[in-house]
């Protein structure tokens, strides 16, 4: 497994969520660099391994590419005139940092149900009094990341 391919295929995967607000499929992404199926999904779970982003591993759908959902969430992030998912609150603020632009977030607090928006202007977040809670320690997120 050529190195360079890997991080090739990341970035593909990334500029996919950028662009398209989506994940590419295995196959796509196969179509792109003009190499089989079995060796796209090698490279994905190679990638998922290595913590680069986290597969649905029955599929082999990219779940997560953090700060990208590949599905649909109570983090929803608009920017570019594109619609995006965050898995989360940290990454609901870390798509605008990652397209460097301004956006709009609608959330959902966890228990209470309760939506909120924020605007991020030139790098900076509306209704800052508000806090980011997280349930578990970095060190356990890979234990259970979904939940997480």
């Amino acid at each position: 497994m050529k190195e360079d391919l890997i991080w090739q295929v990341r970035h593909f995967v990334y500029q996919n969520f950028a662009d398209m607000t989506h994940p590419p499929s295995v196959g796509e992404t196969a179509n792109h660099f003009g190499i089989t199926n079995k060796e796209a999904t090698e490279l994905y779970k190679e990638l998922h391994n290595r913590h680069a982003f986290f597969l649905d591993l029955e599929t082999l759908n990219v779940r997560m590419a953090n700060p990208f959902s590949g599905i649909p969430t109570d983090f929803k992030v608009t920017a570019n005139g594109k619609t995006y998912f965050a898995n989360c609150a940290w990454d609901m603020l870390g798509i605008p940092a990652a397209l460097h632009t301004d956006a709009t977030i609608e959330a959902k607090f966890t228990e209470s149900n309760q939506e909120v928006k924020l605007e991020v202007k030139n790098g900076k977040v509306s209704n800052g009094e508000l806090l980011v809670h997280f349930p578990l320690p970095f060190s356990r997120w890979y234990d259970d990341l979904v939940f997480t």
